[in-house]
């Protein structure tokens, strides 16, 4: 179960990174968010997100884990949550598709926060 949830992390976080560091311009406006004057910062985080989802895959593939693990993820995750539900309650997007798709990825993030929590308890 930890090794599915680790490949989940990388999946996640790669798809994210992957569009960020592409477009993020277009995925700012995919998403109903607001688009970022310059890409200097969306494309960071992506670069981020793409060296969290390797690090996820290679304590998936390790036959011994040490380094980022699920430790790491529900702390990473936890972290994205309350910054994507801050902004949800404090700067909501103008846009219906925005506002839902932010608590959506919040509530996501933190369910599975308490699901990595549960394993490595």
């Amino acid at each position: 179960m930890v090794d599915e949830l680790l490949w989940l992390e990388m999946l996640l976080k790669g798809v994210a990174g992957g569009m960020l560091l592409a477009a993020p311009t277009m995925t700012a406006a995919i998403l109903g968010w607001p688009r970022p004057g310059a890409a200097f910062w969306p494309r960071l985080l992506g670069a981020l997100l793409l060296g969290i989802a390797i690090a996820s895959a290679l304590n998936a593939k390790a036959a011994s884990p040490r380094g980022l693990a699920l430790g790491g993820s529900v702390a990473i995750n936890l972290a994205a949550a309350a910054f994507l539900l801050a902004t949800a309650i404090l700067k909501p997007s103008a846009t219906r598709r925005g506002r839902l798709l932010t608590w959506l990825m919040a509530a996501g993030l933190f369910l599975l926060s308490l699901i990595e929590i549960a394993l490595v308890a």
